[in-house]
């Protein structure tokens, strides 16, 4: 759809996270259209490692991720704007000219997830952490032997973590954190 608009063409695509910094360096395109589901590094790292040789990288990122987390990491990376992949063509083709003449959109349903974000309280690094071990099924010891912190310490990491996300369970917390982002299964 971007290489049948007459002022666009595509000149790279790859589904490798490593290859899309290689291939950004080789080209530098004026806007990249980037995934953040990429084999071998995910597409947040990419963003930060285009961005860090590159400051004025304009990258819009289409996904199929639609979590706040998810939105809120990409545009602390480095992402100029958030697509949702059930966003349709036009829309995409509307919002690389926009941030191609240096604006910043947000879709409305991005920008309402974004601000039902700023209402919840925010996992530290290390609840993250412990969350993604969670979501794996582990128990208080094994988290705690995982991290190298006593059981006692992994207990109370979990217990900030269910009433930060407003749950009594542990299978509710895993829940509500696939659903807004903060942690993936494989």
């Amino acid at each position: 759809m971007i290489d049948r608009q007459p002022d666009m063409e595509v000149i790279a695509s790859t589904v490798s996270g490593k290859e899309a910094i290689e291939l950004f360096r080789k080209h530098q395109p004026d806007v990249t259209v980037m995934d953040l589901q990429m084999p071998g590094m995910n597409g947040l790292d990419v963003i930060r490692a285009i961005r860090h040789d590159y400051p004025a990288a304009h990258i819009v990122v289409l996904t199929m991720y639609q979590g706040d987390e998810d939105i809120h990491r990409a545009l602390e990376a480095g992402a100029t704007t958030y697509l949702l992949k059930d966003s349709l063509s036009h829309e995409l083709v509307r919002m690389v000219r926009e941030v191609h003449a240096g604006q910043r959109p947000l879709p409305p349903n991005v920008a309402a997830l974004l601000a039902a974000r700023a209402t919840y309280s925010p996992l530290t690094s290390r609840e993250i952490e412990v969350m993604e071990l969670l979501a794996k099924g582990l128990r208080n010891k094994e988290i705690g032997h995982a991290l190298g912190i006593t059981e006692k310490t992994a207990r109370v990491h979990v217990r900030n973590i269910l009433a930060k996300l407003d749950v009594h369970d542990r299978a509710a917390a895993v829940s509500v954190a696939i659903h807004r982002g903060i942690v993936h299964i494989q």
